[in-house]
């Protein structure tokens, strides 16, 4: 049977609707994911050499640290938010929740990995000595000096169960300095609180150089503490008040 010019017009013209609408549905989801796509996380450069810190952390314990573990945590950052961006898009959560936890454990390795760089610096060349400035007069009200809190971080760095590290918050709720655990990256976080500091206590942070002598290591890193450092995270953190 013959097509009419009419069914003709009324067949070519669904299929010019059906083409658009099609286009308009694959631009919608061409954008939706881009907007949906995450953003690509990259290790940051060291503020100073691998050697700098010598002889409180040796160069090579520096680059395996920085160039391998961190870099790690930032691949397994990217990798986790990239699957979960893609199970969102999906609408598939099977596996949400062990995605979940891989960027809450790289997430907090390559947050806490960041902040750990710019928080030292060389011995006698910004690195070392007591507290100065905002964050010296918060240890003296809230610890009652800086030697009792010296002793205090060292203990709560030093009895970290396992992996993790040791912190100083400033927690805007109160306006308060506190010093907390962290096991592993993640774990015993408190919300609402803002490191400031920290000492990761992992033992491919100081092993190479210092064996399980973790104490030793915590001892010695007080002389490369950039108090400077510290005081501009606290000023930034006090503006969350």
């Amino acid at each position: 049977m013959s097509t009419t010019r009419r069914e003709f017009l009324v067949s070519t013209g669904g299929t010019a609707a059906a083409a658009a609408i099609g286009s308009a549905i694959l631009a919608a989801d061409a954008h939706a994911a881009d907007a949906a796509a995450p953003a690509e996380h990259t290790l940051p450069e060291l503020p100073y050499a691998y050697d700098a810190l010598e002889p409180v952390i040796s160069a090579k314990i520096m680059e395996l640290h920085h160039s391998k573990h961190h870099a790690a945590y930032v691949k397994g950052l990217n990798g986790a938010e990239k699957a979960l961006a893609e199970a969102q898009a999906k609408g598939d959560y099977a596996l949400v929740d062990y995605w979940s936890k891989k960027a809450a454990f790289n997430g907090g390795g390559h947050y806490l990995h960041s902040m750990f760089w710019t928080v030292m610096a060389p011995a006698g060349k910004g690195g070392g000595g007591e507290a100065t400035g905002k964050v010296g007069e918060l240890i003296a009200r809230d610890f009652g000096s800086f030697a009792q809190f010296q002793a205090y971080f060292s203990a709560v760095a030093g009895s970290v169960e396992g992996s993790g590290w040791g912190l100083l918050h400033f927690r805007p709720a109160d306006g308060k300095l506190v010093v907390l655990q962290a096991e592993n990256q993640q774990k015993l976080t408190q919300w609402g609180a803002y490191p400031i500091l920290g000492i990761d206590v992992w033992e491919h942070a100081y092993y190479l150089q210092y064996e399980n002598r973790r104490p030793d290591y915590v001892k010695a890193w007080w002389d490369v503490v950039n108090w400077e450092a510290v005081n501009a995270r606290l000023e930034s953190a006090m503006k969350l008040a």
